[in-house]
């Protein structure tokens, strides 16, 4: 604490002096001042969270450690933007975590000691976290706690420190798991159901009723005898103040010029191909020939007949005629293919594999093993005795599971074709196996095909002549939402609405990755009824944007909802006044034949109505509170409903036992996993978190 108070002092120090340089430095530039204390300013926080401002280098921080760990798992340094989207998420989410919900669960009693986390990641029960882990994983997709051990053991020997890096992540990540889990538990311990709760729930379920009932329906028609006035609008919107809360958002109106080629750019792929299918046709070489001239690349998979008769019928049935050579061009959109068939194989959609997993360099000893089993060896003993994947979790040692095309470990193709009980030596990259398959589905004949294909793309031209069109709209808009309005209706251009539009949004109408867009509706210079220069989106949409309202943060305004509220209000009085019309007309009947008579309706009869289907029935809650509570033999009502009004009479009623302790423990469970789920959104309610990162990233 004495460490940071002295940061806390020489910052407020470093401040000081910045901004008396900045004092200073305005006799000689205006904008040094503005300059500086901007740098200070909220408006370049991230956001907030349980009131702490998190600054944008904390948070850039943050980004950073997970965009490392993405890089150290994957292996990869090119970072896609989905993958962004995700590392950001992630940061965000931790700082929730480390910044509001552990320091909660903490206060609540909750620790996670050094010595638990050495048994969640040594001990009996592994943790989660790991043990779903690709890295700890076997060839056959289980945990493996040598895998696991190796890792550890090899931390301290790793110069780079990666390893040590994404041991800490775990470890992290353990922890904060373990918080959850535990005050989860905590929570799932109180949430009991007394034995009152539980003899209710029993015979609310198990008492049913059948009921005749006479339904005065309102109608769609609009009784205009009932006036709601401002002030029972607004003592309605007052009291229900919160179900009108709102986040900030904007509606917004656009025209998206999306360019597609043009008919000459469609005849230049075609000409392109046309002009490559002779040596296509001849080619001994088709792995490199359409690296080099196709959009699509030799794929390694095998189809059967029918499999692509949905999507490609031309290739399917080429591919399967009697003597297939070369599949002419054929067009499909805007892209044009041709086909060969580059092999056929006799073979299985899947097949049951066991292995045998030994070192690179046990070749010999792979050798002698197959000899064994050629010669009646057991294979499940050979497997307990010398493979490395000793999985036990399988039904017998060595057993890998069905494998198929796209199920497969790669190097391990060959055993679709494998005949039941043949052995066979393979290699990958986990090492060396010896493979059988004990049973496989019928063979079939199979062809890996070669696609020459060739997507028509939009030309220079084509991008100017869509530019242009933007532009043009964009131009004679100036700027103004009415001349947007005037041009796009006169001259009949689509424009699509987009309302509620929030900041943090990537998405617009059917249109992915707008964030600049997204930038203009929020810029604080962007008002209302203004229209924006071209934005362009993924280098070939052109938006043209009109800002048509702004929804602020906080409850949404009485003059936008009191329609839907006076129309509530309306249908409530007049529920009312149907009521208390139906009422004079039956005081004093007790027949329900000569009420529906005198009501103009029909007896109509329900059965088995219990109180306890309220939640998940499509008959109407009054009605059935009304079935539940009523007398049987006795008329009830009139009770108002949803679509009419209700005079009943329940006959028969029955309790049965078919509702059992266990069924009411089972819902008492899935309220409890329901209200467990929603934690997150409770901790984020509570934390009040103000999140501004769509103005940054």
């Amino acid at each position: 604490m004495a460490v940071l108070e002295k940061i806390r002092v020489k910052l407020g120090v470093l401040i000081t002096v910045l901004i008396a340089v900045a004092l200073l430095s305005f006799i000689i530039d205006p904008g040094t001042l503005e300059t500086t204390l901007s740098y200070f300013s909220s408006k370049y926080d991230v956001g907030k969270i349980d009131g702490k401002k998190v600054r944008y280098n904390e948070f850039q921080k943050e980004v950073d450690y997970y965009t490392d760990i993405y890089t150290l798992t994957t292996g990869s340094q090119s970072v896609s933007e989905d993958a962004m989207q995700a590392i950001n998420e992630s940061a965000w989410q931790n700082l929730i975590s480390q910044w509001y919900v552990i320091p909660q669960i903490q206060k609540a009693g909750l620790t996670v000691g050094e010595d638990e986390l050495v048994d969640l990641s040594q001990g009996k029960e592994i943790s989660p976290v790991l043990a779903q882990d690709p890295i700890f994983l076997d060839a056959s997709g289980n945990f493996s706690r040598e895998k696991l051990l190796d890792f550890i053991h090899a931390i301290s020997a790793d110069g780079s420190g990666n390893l040590a890096a994404y041991w800490d992540f775990l470890e992290q990540n353990m922890k904060s798991q373990q918080y959850y889990i535990k005050y989860s538990s905590i929570l799932a311990g109180s949430d009991i159901i007394t034995p009152v709760e539980l003899r209710r729930q029993i015979e609310e379920n198990n008492t049913s009723s059948d009921a005749e009932f006479v339904l005065v329906p309102f109608g769609f028609r609009q009784d205009t005898t009932i006036k709601v006035s401002d002030k029972e609008i607004q003592d309605y919107y007052n009291a229900h103040k919160d179900n009108y809360r709102q986040s900030a958002s904007r509606d917004v109106e656009f025209v998206a010029y999306e360019v597609v080629p043009s008919e000459a750019d469609i005849k230049a792929a075609e000409d392109g191909i046309n002009a490559l299918f002779t040596e296509f046709s001849t080619t001994d070489n088709l792995k490199s020939f359409l690296s080099f001239n196709s959009d699509t690349p030799l794929q390694e998979y095998y189809y059967k007949q029918g499999e692509l008769a949905s999507e490609y019928p031309e290739v399917d049935e080429f591919a399967f005629s009697e003597n297939p050579e070369v599949l002419p061009v054929f067009q499909k959109g805007n892209t044009f293919y041709a086909a060969r068939v580059n092999d056929v194989k006799t073979m299985s959609d899947s097949a049951y594999v066991r292995h045998i997993l030994l070192s690179f360099d046990d070749s010999e000893l792979a050798d002698s093993l197959i000899n064994e089993l050629n010669h009646g060896g057991d294979f499940s003993d050979l497997a307990s005795r010398f493979s490395l994947d000793q999985n036990p979790n399988v039904a017998n040692p060595g057993d890998i599971g069905w494998m198929t095309q796209t199920a497969m470990i790669p190097g391990m193709q060959d055993v679709l074709a494998m005949r039941p009980g043949a052995v066979a030596k393979m290699e990958t990259d986990y090492g060396l196996h010896i493979v059988t398959v004990t049973e496989r589905t019928a063979p079939m004949e199979k062809v890996q095909l070669a696609i020459l294909s060739k997507e028509a793309l939009p030309s220079k031209e084509t991008f100017q002549d869509f530019y242009a069109q933007a532009n043009d709209l964009a131009s004679r808009s100036e700027g103004k939402i009415e001349n947007f309005e005037k041009i796009t209706q006169e001259e009949d251009l689509p424009v699509i609405p987009a309302n509620r539009v929030a900041e943090s949004a990537r998405q617009l109408s059917r249109y992915d990755d707008v964030r600049e867009v997204i930038r203009w509706i929020y810029d604080d210079k962007t008002k209302v009824g203004d229209v924006s220069p071209i934005i362009t989106v993924n280098n070939d949409i052109y938006f043209v944007v009109a800002l048509k309202q702004i929804h602020e943060e906080g409850h949404t305004p009485l003059k936008e909802v009191s329609s839907s509220i006076s129309y509530r209000l309306a249908n409530e009085k007049r529920a009312e006044k149907v009521r208390n019309e139906v009422a004079d007309k039956i005081a004093g009947l007790t027949d329900l034949n000569v009420i529906a008579d005198t009501l103009g309706q029909t007896v109509s009869t329900k059965t088995g109505i219990t109180f306890g289907s309220m939640s998940g029935n499509s008959t109407e809650p009054a009605f059935i509170g009304a079935v539940a509570g009523a007398e049987p033999g006795v008329i009830a009502g009139p009770v108002a409903g949803n679509i009419g009004v209700y005079v009943l009479q329940v006959g028969n009623r029955e309790t049965g036992s078919f509702y059992t302790e266990d069924d009411a423990k089972i819902k008492a469970a899935q309220i409890e996993s329901y209200q467990i789920n929603n934690l997150p959104v409770i901790f984020t309610e509570r934390a009040k978190i103000v999140d501004n990162r769509a103005r940054f990233f």
